[in-house]
């Protein structure tokens, strides 16, 4: 189908009139139509990318992405190839900058084809998988705000025509997320990415399930009386505050014989903070230096014990950044020490490494394997990373050795999917804490990997699951 349209002219100056947002397409992309957002204040238009791969061809820089080409949706996945013409600084909608890849590929819009300049960036949070900059319609076209898709206007009919579905073969697993929330990214992201690849996807509120202890015939039921014992995994993503009733849920469906993406000991250890330090330096992994201490008497020689002020005080319960603080002078450091143990808190002393400048790195482990990392800066006025306080998060590479530190804390503790938060310092990677509920939103952002699917085909591989060829790829090898 082609997306000329009816042309609207402006008889003044012999310019197409176009509206806020348009449809377009990308032929050299396989990509036949696209919502764009029409923006005359960005230069270069961007298209939504994920999975983004560098690689040589003939000598020349290529780049291989993945684009969800319709809006609120993951389906259709169109994978794409192009030659990188640039990468440059560009400064997003938020005002952080980052580096993208620039291709140069045909745009099919207005019935006037064109190559223009992509940029290729993550989209998926942004209002729009497209975004046409100026220089894609300096010279033809106008831009009427005030109304949209002046060139043409597709139904859902056309974009099933343009897009067709490849039917789901039957026989996918059914896999359940134990949670808290439906509406948090990292649970939306997992739902549909098991949808994706043919499962049936279930959320299930940790708050509204219950269990039967039972010899014969033990269960573990929800809302309404809703048995869960047919469901062949369960994901599971515990908040702290529902440590002990999330890993009793967990424990039930583990003595039903159904298979836990982290087992309920290995959460329960990664939450003990003391314990797991202590299990990290048990199998030679280092740490910052760390005080623990319960009388308000020892609090001179704790300060002392890691090398005196700045030192940061950690809450043994504290998560996402909650509960740390920076305490710069003694004084500061006595006063919150004290006013902590006056609260019956347990707490954590640790050394300050200055060296690592407001910067930590995040590892994602999963099933012994780091798929992604990422470099979090802590925000204006923050010590330490922390994108849940207003941080960035970007690109890193790791070193062979974080990887492995990475990968071996994660085995420590027994979890199949981590978030391992390392800091560098002039004496090499110091381990911070390992995550057994780790967000995916700054990791997928940044790097643009479906870090969801990789935990869905994990599942797949731990129950030995192979996807059912579709009627069109058995047509195919047949």
């Amino acid at each position: 189908m082609s997306l000329v349209g009816d042309k609207r002219m402006s008889e003044s100056t012999n310019k197409i009139i176009i509206g806020s947002q348009e449809w377009c397409g990308f032929p050299e992309l396989g990509i036949p139509a696209v919502k764009a957002r029409v923006d005359s204040g960005a230069k270069t238009s961007s298209l939504h990318a994920f999975n983004i791969h560098a690689f040589r061809r003939d000598d020349e820089r290529w780049v291989s992405f993945e684009v969800h080409p319709l809006q609120a949706s993951r389906r259709p996945v169109v994978r794409c190839e192009a030659r990188v013409v640039a990468r440059r600084k560009v400064k997003s909608s938020s005002g952080e900058s980052e580096t993208r890849y620039v291709i140069r590929t045909l745009l099919d819009f207005a019935g006037e084809p064109r190559a223009i300049e992509l940029t290729l960036a993550n989209r998926d949070s942004m209002g729009y998988r497209m975004l046409l900059g100026r220089e894609a319609m300096q010279g033809r076209f106008l831009v009427d705000p005030s109304i949209s898709f002046a060139q043409e206007s597709l139904s859902e009919e056309q974009l099933a025509e343009l897009y067709p579905q490849t039917k789901q073969a039957k026989g996918g697993l059914k896999i359940a997320l134990l949670a808290s929330n439906a509406e948090l990214y990292s649970n939306r992201r997992i739902i549909e990415a098991g949808r994706e690849r043919g499962h049936q996807m279930m959320f299930i509120n940790i708050k509204q399930c219950y269990m039967k202890l039972d010899a014969k015939e033990p269960e573990v039921r929800y809302r309404g009386g809703r048995s869960l014992n047919d469901v062949d995994a369960v994901i599971t993503r515990i908040r702290p505050s529902m440590t002990f009733y999330g890993t009793a849920i967990t424990r039930q469906f583990e003595s039903m014989g159904i298979y836990t993406s982290n087992a309920s000991s290995a959460i329960t250890q990664s939450r003990d903070k003391l314990y797991s330090l202590q299990q990290m330096l048990k199998h030679g992994i280092t740490i910052p230096t760390t005080g623990f201490a319960s009388s308000p008497s020892d609090t001179d020689d704790l300060i002392e014990m890691v090398e005196g002020s700045p030192l940061i005080v950690k809450l043994l319960e504290g998560t996402q950044g909650r509960g740390v603080v920076l305490a710069e002078t003694k004084k500061a450091a006595e006063s919150v020490i004290n006013a902590f143990k006056s609260l019956h808190a347990n707490l954590l002393v640790q050394s300050f490494i200055k060296e690592a400048d407001g910067k930590d790195l995040r590892c994602f482990v999963i099933n012994g394997k780091v798929v992604a990392s990422i470099q979090r800066t802590a925000a204006p006025g923050e010590f330490r990373a922390n994108i849940h306080r207003g941080g960035t998060a970007s690109i890193v590479k790791v070193s062979a050795e974080e990887k492995r530190m990475a990968v071996k804390a994660a085995k420590v503790l027994g979890l199949d999917v981590a978030g391992v938060d390392i800091i560098r310092s002039g004496q090499g990677p110091l381990l911070l804490e390992v995550n057994s509920s780790p967000g995916l939103e700054g990791i997928e952002t940044a790097t643009g990997k479906d870090i969801a699917g990789m935990m869905i085909a994990s599942i797949e591989k731990k129950l030995k699951w192979k996807r059912p060829l579709t009627i069109e790829e058995s047509t195919k090898q047949a």
